[in-house]
């Protein structure tokens, strides 16, 4: 919550000190630190030298640098104190929506129902589980308030036994998400004395109860590469089941729906292969589905004697495949979605008696269903312009009930059930808002705004009805991500109401190097099309203001992390759009961040913004950098 609350405080804060109907403010008689210029020959590369005179900000354990850091803070706290009033009351505003003893909707695996809650006064979930009805005793897995206490970082989160009646507890106490996993008897409610420390919190259980296979990563790039095995009691060395030895690939695991098969999956941004061993028998050899491809992406599931398998194989949008779990390679697969140029499979589900298939189309989702026995499809309908709906959690492979998510930017996130029988849908939960919300008093619309080169890119936008007038004179948020395929959705948040209810329209564009329409729209904006992505944003700035959203002196533009470096370019390129920009946590260094592959997932990350070591990819990435 606290970087939306900082986001949201700072174009509050913004518009509110710089709008012609407030007073002038008188700001405070203070220099501001200079950071030190010490020259730093960085890259001499392709005959073109660079220096950057603040490279020695990287040191973040250098004293030199956390002075610095805290002169910066100092200046900041001295020149925004005329506004920590406001502050305090935008944060106990949004404090106040949040309901503070809450708790999820429980989902049935086994004979147990598991679910979390959250106590009143305290910061972290408690994980819990009935069995055999919600109406049974409650057993508690794990309390994160007291495993938590004292500590300056906290995160949990659990893993079941085949069985149920284990626990693997993952926890980290430092935030450089290196978690140790312990374990509980969940029969005599005691910890069992193994302990594994510096994993990735990845692991699952095999189906002899006592043994875990789980990831490690390199302690300085972060990478995941190693699978190890661990059997609970056994005073041997955790065993070495495989190691990625390609750096620009980071491994991970997961376990069929059906139990039968564990996968471990090598991926990048652009391309993976998968592995899968047996999970009745822990000494199985992992067994390779099909080679890596560049460009070629696939995830894996099972049930009965095949791999059901999702691809962009010689298709851009995806398309879902079946083949014999004894002949697992492309050359058996066999089209059971084929590719659609204007659909884009985004995933899928399987039951024992249907397939579940999340679809999007122009950037809406749509839940398909297809019976196994005779091939019939029906499908969930939403019914608002602008949502995000998702599958929800479906452990179960014998039901007729699927669980989906449903929100969008008016209405909370909601948790149903569909029978697939009946076609009834039935509500179990949805967000509670306190402090007098109400989900008619606004608007949500979708637009479709034209890029320079003629896409048509959609803006989901929403603000409060009876404070916005089409005439220019609202203020106006515009956000977008725009990398590594990654999907923005239009959803639901209680923060933003603290904008709304100020006259705010919020605006999401949904820019290329998303996927929103589809996987072309991803190609588009990455590596040498990367200027799609901001050239896209501005475009989309452009329409608000020509059609009288807002003005271009009450625009505001946000963005973080790789939507940093968004935010950094749209700056360079047209500050003359925007009121103010918030770049948070911002990637604006492309090259050099690049070139140093002592970075944590730099190699990783060649194939979506280009690899310096090529000389074209080098000048294109300049061209753009902040």
């Amino acid at each position: 919550m606290n970087r939306f609350i900082l986001c949201v405080c700072a174009a509050a804060l913004f518009f509110s000190c710089t709008s012609s109907k407030k007073e002038p403010v008188e700001w405070p008689n203070v220099k501001p630190p200079v950071a030190a210029i010490k020259p730093y020959e960085i890259i001499s590369k392709h005959g073109h030298k660079r220096t950057d005179n603040y490279y020695w900000l990287k040191n973040r354990e250098d004293s030199a640098v956390i002075n610095y850091l805290k002169a910066e803070n100092k200046y900041l706290d001295t020149m925004t104190a005329h506004t920590r009033i406001f502050r305090e009351k935008l944060y106990e505003e949004m404090k106040g929506r949040i309901k503070e003893k809450d708790e999820s909707v429980p989902y049935k695996e086994g004979s147990y129902f598991y679910y979390t809650r959250f106590e009143e006064g305290y910061d972290y979930p408690i994980y819990c589980r009935k069995k055999g009805s919600l109406d049974a005793a409650e057993e508690i897995i794990a309390n994160g308030n007291d495993l938590g206490k004292n500590q300056k970082y906290f995160n949990l989160f659990i893993t079941n036994s085949y069985r149920y009646d284990l626990a693997a507890l993952c926890l980290d106490t430092v935030g450089r998400r290196f978690y140790t996993i312990k374990f509980k008897d969940m029969n005599t409610g005691h910890m069992l004395p193994d302990k594994i420390g510096g994993t990735t919190g990845d692991l699952v259980w095999a189906n002899d109860n006592k043994t875990i296979f789980y990831t490690t990563q390199d302690p300085n790039t972060l990478r995941s590469d190693k699978v190890y095995r661990h059997t609970l009691g056994s005073k041997e060395k955790d065993k070495l089941i495989y190691e990625e030895n390609d750096p620009t690939l980071s491994c991970y695991i997961n376990k069929s729906k059906s139990k039968k098969y564990i996968f471990i999956s090598s991926g990048r941004t652009d391309a993976n292969y998968t592995q899968y061993l047996d999970a009745d028998n822990i000494n199985s050899a992992p067994v390779l589905v099909e080679p890596i491809q560049n460009d070629v992406e696939y995830s894996v599931d099972h049930l009965g004697d095949k791999f059901y398998i999702r691809t962009n194989l010689q298709a851009i949008n995806y398309r879902l495949v079946e083949t014999p779990v004894t002949k697992p390679g492309k050359e058996n697969w066999k089209d059971l979605i084929a590719h659609r140029d204007h659909v884009f499979v985004r995933g899928f589900e399987l039951f024992k008696d249907y397939l579940a298939v999340e679809e999007e189309s122009e950037g809406l989702t749509k839940i398909k269903l297809i019976k196994w026995a005779d091939r019939s499809e029906s499908s969930i309908d939403f019914g608002e312009p602008a949502y995000v709906a998702g599958i929800g959690n479906n452990p179960e492979l014998e039901t007729q009930v699927i669980r989906y998510s449903y929100q969008s930017m008016t209405t909370p996130p909601s948790t149903l059930d569909y029978n697939i029988i009946t076609k009834e849908k039935k509500l179990l939960k949805q967000r509670e808002v306190l402090g007098g919300f109400k989900r008619e008093d606004y608007v949500t619309e979708r637009v479709m705004a034209q890029a320079r080169d003629g896409a048509m890119v959609p803006i989901s936008m929403v603000y409060r009805k009876d404070l916005f007038k089409k005439e220019g004179t609202n203020p106006c948020l515009q956000y977008a991500y725009g990398s590594y395929g990654a999907t923005s959705y239009a959803s639901f948040s209680s923060n933003r109401l603290s904008l709304l209810n100020r006259g705010f329209v919020y605006a999401l564009a949904h820019i290329r190097g998303g996927q929103e329409m589809g996987g072309q729209w991803y190609e588009d904006g990455k590596m040498m099309k990367k200027k799609n992505t901001f050239t896209d944003f501005i475009d989309c700035s452009e329409y608000l203001i020509k059609n009288k959203y807002t003005a271009n002196d009450k625009l505001f533009a946000l963005g973080g992390s790789a939507g940093g470096l968004l935010m950094g370019a749209i700056t360079n390129m047209r500050p003359d759009l925007y009121k103010g920009v918030v770049a948070a946590v911002p990637f604006v260094d492309v090259i050099t961040t690049m070139m140093d592959e002592s970075i944590p997932l730099t190699t990783f990350e060649w194939r979506e913004w280009g690899n310096p070591n090529i000389k074209e990819q080098y000048e294109y990435m300049l061209s753009y950098s902040p």
